[in-house]
């Protein structure tokens, strides 16, 4: 391949590749429930919401994370009141949650298999490990992809080791992803290019703004079929700087 073209196209994979912020919020809405019966008052998913904050420099991201936090924030809003069975209920949820089909976007195949033919692939998520290594295996995506990362954070220094590991100069490297917080802004802050794919549904505290001179090295897309046209026209860009 050519030293003008990019080296490597990254991808986020949830709420990216495939759905999965439905299933947190059916889970919230689970949460809500079971909490109603003893503390209907207003405020519970507030309350749940800085709780799984809090959280994440402890359990990380993913379901175990989520579930843990949902049993604490419950502990808490029922004054320790909650019926074992309604534990239960949370940690079965989890399950369910960990078990769920993965339900690919429309077109999501076509891209990456077409993608994978004129760049190298790299895919980069964060979570629990085991769920996402199952959910990368059953999506049938793996192959199209020469490296896949799983990591319990999306930072500026974690993709920077990911990048040395693979000796990639992040100039020629672009990241394609749903949230700004976690899979744009530290790639354009490293001085790669990203691509933010408007999300069918995302969590609040993945999103964000991108301002100034970062603009240049960034794209927003609504759809995934604008994709291949939109790597184009950043390499274009690329090899005009």
């Amino acid at each position: 391949m050519s030293s003008n073209t990019f080296h490597w196209i990254a991808f986020d994979a949830d709420d990216t590749l495939w759905q999965n912020e439905a299933l947190y919020r059916e889970g919230r809405d689970r949460f809500r429930e079971i909490v109603s019966k003893y503390n209907p008052q207003d405020g519970i998913e507030e309350y749940f919401h800085e709780t799984e904050i809090r959280n994440i420099p402890y359990y990380g991201y993913g379901v175990m994370s989520f579930v843990l936090s949902m049993i604490e924030a419950a502990v808490d809003l029922t004054e320790g009141r909650i019926q074992a069975e309604d534990i239960q209920a949370l940690i079965d949820l989890s399950k369910e949650m960990l078990t769920t089909e993965v339900t690919l976007f429309e077109g999501v195949p076509d891209l990456i298999s077409s993608l994978s033919a004129a760049y190298p692939l790299m895919l980069i998520t964060k979570g629990d490990l085991f769920h996402q290594q199952r959910k990368v295996e059953e999506s049938g995506l793996g192959p199209y992809f020469k490296s896949v990362e799983v990591v319990s954070e999306k930072t500026a220094d974690v993709y920077q080791e990911i990048l040395d590991r693979h000796e990639v100069d992040v100039d020629r490297f672009v990241m394609v992803g749903n949230s700004i917080r976690s899979d744009i802004q530290p790639i354009l802050e490293l001085g790669g290019w990203a691509i933010h794919v408007s999300p069918h549904l995302s969590w609040d505290y993945e999103g964000g703004e991108i301002e100034g001179p970062l603009r240049e090295r960034f794209r927003e897309v609504e759809r995934l079929e604008e994709l291949p046209q939109t790597i184009r026209t950043l390499q274009q860009r690329n090899l005009s700087q």
